[in-house]
């Protein structure tokens, strides 16, 4: 991790990678336990657990759920369809993603950018 991207986030979080090196969360002491969070910054845990059970809900985790389809409320109240296009500490890029949309080759995409951790405006569309 870069200095600039480890700056950005607290001293506290521990970054949890897999085998091949990519970062699935961070797990962040607690009295005897540790709280998980995803890529995404959503805390993952409602009370510290152990740090194996921490590593292997991260193991689990993985990264498949950033390619989900997603909802975005907006200030208005309404929802629309969207789709994780980039996933950091400085921030998430989501693009919307009607009827589609993201998938189509040589689209120009409408983009929002969230702050990291990512808002409760954010949720997954299952």
């Amino acid at each position: 991790m870069t200095a600039r991207l480890a700056a950005v986030l607290p001293a506290d979080w521990i970054e949890h990678r897999r085998p091949d090196g990519e970062t699935v969360g961070w797990m962040i002491a607690e009295g005897d336990g540790f709280r998980v969070r995803d890529l995404l910054g959503r805390e993952l845990t409602s009370a510290p657990i152990g740090w194996l059970d921490a590593e292997e809900l991260l193991d689990e985790l993985g990264i498949g759920y950033l390619a989900d389809r997603w909802r975005l409320r907006l200030p208005d109240g309404s929802e629309r369809p969207v789709r994780i296009a980039e996933a950091s500490v400085l921030g998430v890029t989501v693009v919307f993603d009607e009827f589609g949309a993201a998938s189509a080759v040589g689209a120009d995409l409408e983009r929002a950018r969230l702050p990291f951790p990512a808002p409760p405006e954010l949720r997954s569309a299952r």
